[in-house]
């Protein structure tokens, strides 16, 4: 089976049995995908059986894309009840095949995507939304390097889903998570166990986890993947890295969340992307002259033109926008500058070879194939359009929010449908679908009655 798009490798039935020999024990298959809110979703499948959907695939319901973060199926674009809800061929993901370390049992996972146009474009899939726009980034003859960053906080396990998060106890001390050491060594050594469990599960399937930090708030970590040019591998390991650390968690005891803020008061969590671009002759064209390089300026540019078109994609929920505030290392504008974490677009301290931009908008929970697909699309909307940016900040850009930037979803979702950038590069169709999907998510959670509703209105 091929791919339509060229940047899609799939695994085939010799992939498969390279790892059964290696793996002689495995009893299960998990197949799984990373849905539109980055939820795990598949099947497990008895090894026995699992060589035919190297073969031919394994079918699930197109919707499976399009459910929206409770698990319903809105019928987003009249996908899901009204047509029936159709099935769509899946395929297995080229080096995604992997053992599961912290299952107790012999299980093995690997990535899928939809590779079906039998009736609906594969574009539903967010993977192949990436691939499309990778092909076309390609016209440039210019070749990205990405590294995503991730924040996330640990949680003490709670009883209920509508429980209050509260910091995680330390087996080391038998203290409960507390202040804002960024970057403290206790903190790690209080999580040690766990953090070493990241490591040595991310080495077995081949993520290429590096350095682990403490950060700005109690129980908040950071994980840093390594560059790499295969954009589509990049997002699936932020997709798989988010499974690792949640089931991680939960051996040692712990729960893990990805969401923005689920502390009023404290730190949100970022995803934070690091991109440099490369010639014919693997030279990172943003090295020379550093702030004055031509295609830097033009990449700053598209990305500060459609930062706020895509901030429905960067913060995809009610809460993501809660991150958002002044003096808390969060862009409030669409500025950058150099070594300056109060701009939505740093420029990194490094040598001339590494020199990159850091995209500091998205929230940990956002969509990496998404995210990564909107950083593309500016990037190459300001190189094709030769587009300048403002000038760089080196000051405080916090003490200057934009009141044009959407803080909120629904004004977030009226920019995304109207961006010419966007609908042209994720498509009419991809957009359309998302903004309707997240319409109907928002629809749906507005119509719950909240505790704070009925703590303030109850006795009227």
């Amino acid at each position: 089976m091929k791919s339509k798009f060229k940047k899609v490798a799939l695994a085939n039935i010799d992939d498969f049995n390279n790892f059964i020999t290696e793996n002689k024990k495995v009893k299960y298959l998990d197949v799984i995908l990373g849905d539109l809110s980055g939820i795990i979703r598949g099947k497990r499948i008895p090894i026995a059986d699992a060589d035919k959907i190297f073969k031919s695939g394994v079918q699930f319901c197109y919707s499976t894309f399009l459910l929206d973060t409770s698990g319903y199926c809105p019928d987003a674009e009249g996908r899901g009840f009204t047509d029936g809800d159709p099935d769509a061929n899946y395929f297995p993901v080229k080096h995604t095949l992997s053992m599961m370390p912290w299952h107790k049992d012999q299980i093995a996972q690997v990535l899928i995507s939809i590779q079906d146009d039998s009736r609906y474009s594969s574009i539903m899939d967010p993977r192949n939304v990436l691939a499309n726009v990778w092909d076309s980034f390609s016209t440039l003859n210019l070749y990205p390097r990405v590294a995503f960053e991730l924040e996330f906080y640990l949680i003490k396990t709670r009883k209920k889903l509508d429980e209050v998060p509260t910091p995680p106890i330390s087996k080391r001390n038998k203290r409960q998570a507390e202040g804002t050491q960024v970057y403290g060594m206790s903190e790690l050594d209080d999580f040690y166990d766990f953090l070493e469990d990241i490591n040595k599960f991310c080495k077995i399937q081949n993520i290429p986890a590096s350095t682990a930090s403490s950060e700005f708030a109690p129980g908040q970590f950071e994980i840093n993947l390594n560059s790499t040019t295969d954009l589509l591998k990049a997002a699936d390991d932020s997709v798989l890295l988010r499974r690792l650390v949640k089931e991680t968690a939960v051996k040692h005891g712990y729960e893990a969340t990805f969401l923005s803020k689920p502390y009023l008061n404290e730190a949100g969590s970022g995803m934070h992307v690091h991109l440099s671009l490369y010639d014919k002759k693997n030279v990172n064209i943003f090295s020379k002259n550093k702030l004055k390089n031509k295609y830097l300026l033009h990449a700053i540019a598209g990305l500060q033109k459609t930062m706020y078109d895509s901030m429905a994609i960067f913060a995809p929920n009610i809460n993501s926008y809660r991150r958002f505030l002044p003096d808390q290392f969060v862009p409030v504008n669409s500025s950058w500058g150099p070594n300056n974490r109060s701009v939505a677009f740093r420029i990194p301290v490094s040598d001339e070879d590494s020199t990159r931009i850091e995209h500091r908008v998205a929230g940990a929970e956002a969509n990496a194939y998404l995210v990564l697909s909107s950083i593309l699309s500016g990037i190459m909307f300001g190189i094709k359009n030769k587009l300048t940016p403002d000038k760089p900040r080196t000051d405080n850009a916090c003490d200057n929010p934009d009141k044009d930037m959407p803080l909120n979803i629904n004004d977030a979702l009226v920019r995304l449908e109207k961006s010419k950038v966007l609908n042209k590069y994720l498509t009419k169709e991809y957009v359309k679908i998302y903004v309707d999907l997240k319409r109907k998510e928002q629809e749906s959670f507005n119509s719950e009655i909240s505790n704070t509703e009925l703590k303030w209105y109850l006795n009227l």
